[in-house]
């Protein structure tokens, strides 16, 4: 009966500490959630740390509610004191953990620490483009432009070459490259090109004071090869973002070959010209 009893006490104790665990992370989640948006409501505020900073706390909460649990059973007493004493649960996971998992946990902290990108900002890994939408203990969580979430181990991400579009500075440049027949007039395409670019409500002007009083074009278009079957030109164009740069790019594709056809400038597609000698037309008739 008396063991009964214990066992009874030590399970209630149990319970208690696993409610409360729970509780307590789902509070500690919701307060910093409010706290996070309210931070977001200011586009200066980087939410990267903040992120990773909820995910840690609620974890090590999770970790004590599950040490303080094992103290209540007299055979574990023991493992719970080294959860509860630092240096013994950093060995105690290290012996349970897979060492991807701690892979995973110590390249999240670093990219907190050195931020190669941030909450937010737009990047691309190993082919997978994305607005970076979490980092957490164990992954980053990408969403792309149809609305999928890409989930992307730390580790993975920590031997990767990152293209960050939004680091620094947001601004897009977006190349136009277009080639026109031998026929065509150059120096109207050029300024058409430079029209359309211009006109556009998604363009920026980037030229600095200076520039302008040097009398920088607005916008700069170039004569950049004699192909085989055109020669192509490249105008550069300017938005304020990669979203907005899109949108513009596509925009001027169209608005630009409106403007050559209305030109007559022609915009050549491949195709070969044959020619036969004299002496190749006799041989074809005498057969």
């Amino acid at each position: 009966m008396i063991d009964f009893t214990k066992d009874f006490r030590i399970g209630f104790f149990i319970a208690i500490i696993a409610l409360t665990t729970i509780v307590l992370g789902a509070v500690t989640d919701k307060v910093l959630r409010y706290f996070l948006y309210r931070k977001q409501s200011n586009k200066e505020y980087d939410a990267t740390g903040f992120k990773f900073l909820k995910h840690l706390i609620i974890t090590v909460i999770y970790i004590l509610g599950f040490a303080f649990a094992l103290i209540q059973i007299p055979e574990f007493k023991i493992i719970g004191h080294s959860f509860l004493a630092g240096a013994g649960m950093i060995s105690l996971v290290a012996g349970l953990a897979s060492q991807q998992a701690l892979s995973n946990i110590v390249s999240g902290i670093f990219l907190v620490i050195f931020k190669p990108f941030r909450i937010n900002d737009k990047i691309t890994i190993n082919n997978f483009v994305g607005t970076v939408e979490d980092i957490n203990l164990r992954q980053v969580v990408l969403k792309d432009a149809e609305n999928n979430r890409i989930i992307i181990p730390n580790s993975v991400i920590s031997n990767q070459i990152i293209v960050n579009t939004n680091m620094h500075d947001t601004k897009c440049c977006k190349i136009i490259e277009i080639g026109i027949g031998y026929e065509s007039d150059i120096d109207k395409a050029l300024e058409i090109m430079k029209d359309e670019i211009a006109k556009h409500p998604l363009f920026i002007d980037t030229r600095t004071a200076e520039n302008k009083k040097q009398k920088t074009p607005l916008v700069v278009t170039r004569v950049v090869a004699l192909a085989d079957s055109s020669v192509t030109l490249k105008a550069w164009a300017w938005a304020k973002n990669s979203t907005d740069g899109f949108v513009m790019y596509c925009d001027l594709l169209q608005s630009i070959k409106k403007r050559f056809d209305e030109s007559d400038i022609n915009i050549p597609y491949p195709q070969q010209v044959v020619t036969l000698k004299n002496n190749d037309i006799k041989t074809s008739k005498a057969n």
